[in-house]
């Protein structure tokens, strides 16, 4: 691997840590401050779209999509240093517009979208118009395996009419989501990985119901949100179907693969700046007669944490790299170890900051509550460590090994 960043992606890098310093961290409280203050916490509040149109104007745009006319151009691990910059901030993916469910969303809209749906849908969503949802997991099952999914989708004509009870729906709470991608069963007796397929549904089709919020040990992240719906007999066109019925594992592997690299790149940048804030408080507090830096114990700490990032960094750019070179489906143990290891990094960090930072810590003025609740989700977000783990060990079991005499 080639750890050099090409001139583009080190002009990108300089300009992008150059708009978080002047725009995006001086905005954060200004951002907070707005939704608290709003009459609708399910608006966005008025300082995103000024910094939306201004990274747009700036060039710092879709910088997530590879092989569109609206994206960057970037491959994977072009892509990993300038999401982990993002990821250091709360606000800033949606600053870019390359905040999830958004992404990979547009990623099968265009993958997968025929020109219509990428006219009526994509299009907005590049230009950062509207948001989108993504519909998959079901709270009457464990859709950590997703053949249990049984919400319906059954053709009637030029229709499907759909059924069924979704959650942790993220994104649909927000006044500007329009659209979500749903995933649900067609052929019941299929084999497995052909029973399912995804399809568009317009947020505002009678039948779609928001039941409530869920919260996030206890933040229910307004105006983005994940919320729990129900699907009573919604009717969409056939048009709407994705790629075509029984094809929904095949979308969602296409989908599922950058999202979860995207996640770890932003776990990355989320415990630097943990790590920043670690250190700092560290400087500023006196203990027992001598600052708390000068104590073995927060030494260990600031050391263990240090490693830790490094390694998740290094694993994180080889499944990137891997990606780009031999595909998604020759890069999945490398996907599976860091969708493991960047949330529990990222996890371990936050801890360790947030004992630093004492009663602080667990407070709302320092945002390492909020994140490290971030980076525990993320151990179960595109699936729980086990489901990985589990591929991990049998892909390992499968290789051809000698047995050697010691």
């Amino acid at each position: 691997m080639d750890f050099d960043h090409s001139p583009k992606v080190s002009d990108l890098i300089s300009r992008l840590r150059a708009f978080m310093s002047e725009a995006v961290y001086p905005n954060e409280r200004v951002y907070f401050d707005q939704a608290a203050g709003s009459e609708d916490r399910w608006t966005s509040p008025p300082i995103m779209e000024a910094l939306k149109a201004k990274a747009k104007a700036a060039g710092l745009w879709n910088l997530f999509l590879p092989d569109h006319g609206g994206g960057a151009g970037l491959s994977n691990l072009e892509y990993a240093p300038l999401c982990e910059i993002m990821g250091r901030s709360p606000i800033a993916a949606e600053v870019f517009n390359c905040s999830a469910p958004d992404t990979g969303n547009m990623e099968v809209l265009a993958r997968y979208g025929t020109p219509e749906q990428k006219a009526r849908w994509l299009e907005p969503l590049l230009a950062g118009e509207i948001r989108s949802g993504f519909a998959m997991t079901e709270p009457q099952v464990a859709s950590s395996d997703a053949r249990n999914i049984t919400s319906r989708i059954i053709r009637d004509g030029d229709d499907y009419v759909i059924n069924g009870r979704k959650w942790w729906t993220s994104g649909a709470g927000d006044r500007r989501c329009k659209i979500l991608i749903f995933m649900g069963l067609t052929h019941p007796d299929a084999e497995p990985f052909r029973r399912q397929s995804m399809i568009l549904v317009p947020l505002d089709t009678p039948g779609v119901e928001l039941v409530r919020p869920l919260t996030v040990f206890g933040y229910d992240h307004a105006p983005h949100g994940h919320f729990e719906i129900t699907f009573t007999d919604v009717r969409v066109p056939a048009n709407n179907m994705l790629l075509g019925e029984g094809r929904g594992f095949e979308i969602a592997q296409g989908r599922l693969g950058p999202g979860r690299i995207h996640h770890c790149m932003r776990a990355i940048g989320l415990a630097e700046r943990a790590l920043e804030s670690m250190v700092a408080r560290a400087r500023d507090r006196v203990a027992f007669g001598k600052p708390i830096a000068e104590q073995g114990m927060l030494r260990e700490a600031v050391a263990q944490s240090r490693m830790e990032i490094e390694q998740a960094r290094l694993l994180t750019l080889r499944a990137a790299h891997m990606m780009d070179t031999v595909g998604n489906k020759a890069a999945r143990a490398e996907i599976a170890m860091i969708k493991v290891v960047a949330p529990r990094m990222a996890q371990a960090v936050l801890d360790r900051a947030i004992q630093i930072h004492g009663g602080g810590g667990v407070s709302g003025d320092f945002g390492l509550a909020e994140g490290w609740a971030l980076a525990r989700t993320l151990r179960l977000a595109d699936g729980p460590d086990e489901v990985h783990i589990d591929q991990i060990a049998r892909l390992e079991l499968a290789k051809q090994t000698n047995l050697w005499a010691w």
